[in-house]
């Protein structure tokens, strides 16, 4: 048997018996039942991304408000795309320039990076995660900031 072909026949062998490995929720809360674990059965798509829920009655109850833009929920559905790692920081989501590596935000989770002290200190200044995440992770300011992940090249 010609090498090549014992390469291809053992990548047909491990797709066969390695489970497809999906989406890591260790940690990960609904969105609607923030003391609740997601499980990856409740999902709803949304912005090239899934966003996780605890059952399937909240992700039904998230599908019929995905049409509010500046809902609450869509700033709760962007910054889970981002802690999953279904989405990556691309630039500052206050102005949409490169940002500064010393210039960061921890919120919820996600290490935030902006371009300048002072877009830094408009999201520091609010005196709660809500507010924080509603700077960086709105509809208009995430699409700054934010972008899908580049899918991994299959080997």
């Amino acid at each position: 048997m010609k090498f090549s072909n014992l390469v291809l026949l053992l990548g047909l062998v491990l797709t066969a018996v390695v489970p497809a490995i999906g989406q890591d929720l260790t940690g990960i809360k609904c969105i609607l039942d923030g003391d609740a674990q997601v499980d990856s059965a409740a999902s709803v798509d949304y912005r090239d991304g899934k966003v996780y829920f605890c059952c399937e009655n909240c992700a039904a109850d998230f599908k019929s408000k995905m049409s509010d833009t500046t809902s609450e929920l869509l700033i709760k559905a962007n910054h889970q795309l981002v802690l999953t790692g279904q989405f990556v920081q691309t630039a500052c989501p206050l102005t949409g320039k490169p940002v500064a590596e010393d210039k960061t935000e921890d919120i919820g989770g996600v290490k935030v990076a902006f371009c300048c002290g002072a877009c830094q200190g408009a999201v520091s200044k609010e005196a709660d995660l809500a507010g924080k995440a509603k700077k960086v992770f709105a509809n208009d300011v995430f699409e700054k900031g934010f972008a899908k992940k580049a899918a991994e090249p299959k080997l």
